[in-house]
């Protein structure tokens, strides 16, 4: 597990510092990146946080955020879709975002600044040990990073804990045909890109629901190789805290293969 934190750490180190010399660090083809966003979302951004976009969706579009409440993003990177969220939530909310990389958090806090917000927080950790208290979070999103843990049983029951009763995820991510086995996965991509650590369908289905989490739906938003697919996750945790998990419908849209594409800067080989 080490091993992974430390290989993914340094892949989005170098990916920030590039943001801040004013390089861009990421793929931007429609597939992964900032143009998943609306004009008017990258718009209202600095142009810091626009460009340090690796993601491959946008969940605050999804996450239907309602103001007042507290929204917590795993893997916040340089804080895009926290200062949404923060937008969102309006000033009686709250954004946190959770990244365990020095230098986005660097970059998110700037990005902060520069936006004039003052509803968010940036923390640094781990995905798999999240530092809040349990039934803190309205909303949990997360842009293409839980295919990038280490522990993936251990993301899944941390987000069940930090939920609010009644509370949802909005996640986007890589999701893996169920056909596809761990070494094709490998094959198509790196860890650090954000494909050969990704679930199958099915191992996302059951980790949610093994965590409790109900009303599970992987819906598919585009292709990004072959058998590899951006897909919106929702599920949300019961109402009475009681963690009992539920059947998950997997919507799978038939899309074309984006050949050659790839998250997180790019380099997936």
């Amino acid at each position: 597990m080490t091993d992974i934190h430390e290989t993914v750490r340094l892949h989005y180190a170098q990916a920030a510092l590039g943001v801040a010399n004013g390089e861009s660090c990421c793929a931007d083809d429609g597939q992964y990146g900032s143009r998943l966003y609306s004009t008017l979302e990258r718009n209202e951004l600095p142009g810091a946080a626009v460009m340090a976009s690796l993601g491959c969706g946008n969940p605050t579009a999804v996450a239907e955020l309602r103001a007042g409440e507290r929204v917590l993003d795993l893997g916040s990177g340089g804080g895009i879709d926290v200062l949404l969220s923060a937008k969102r939530v309006g000033s009686t909310g709250r954004a946190f975002g959770l990244d365990m990389t020095d230098e986005m958090l660097a970059l998110a806090h700037r990005n902060a600044a520069e936006a004039g917000a003052t509803n968010v927080e940036f923390l640094k950790g781990h995905i798999e040990a999240i530092p809040l208290p349990a039934d803190s979070i309205d909303v949990v999103i997360s842009n293409c990073v839980v295919n990038l843990a280490a522990d993936k049983p251990a993301v899944f029951r941390e987000i069940a804990r930090v939920l609010r009763p009644g509370g949802r995820i909005g996640i986007s991510d890589i999701v893996a045909a169920d056909t596809l086995t761990a070494e094709q996965r490998a094959e198509r991509g790196s860890y650090a890109g954000c494909i050969a650590g990704a679930l199958t369908f099915s191992e996302f289905q059951t980790g949610l629901e093994a965590a409790g989490m109900a009303d599970v739906s992987l819906t598919v938003s585009h292709q990004v190789a072959d058998g590899m697919f951006s897909v919106i996750v929702k599920a949300t945790k019961p109402a009475d805290g009681a963690l009992v998990g539920t059947a998950a419908a997997v919507a799978v849209a038939p899309v074309e293969a984006a050949a050659g594409a790839c998250c997180c800067g790019g380099n997936c080989g």
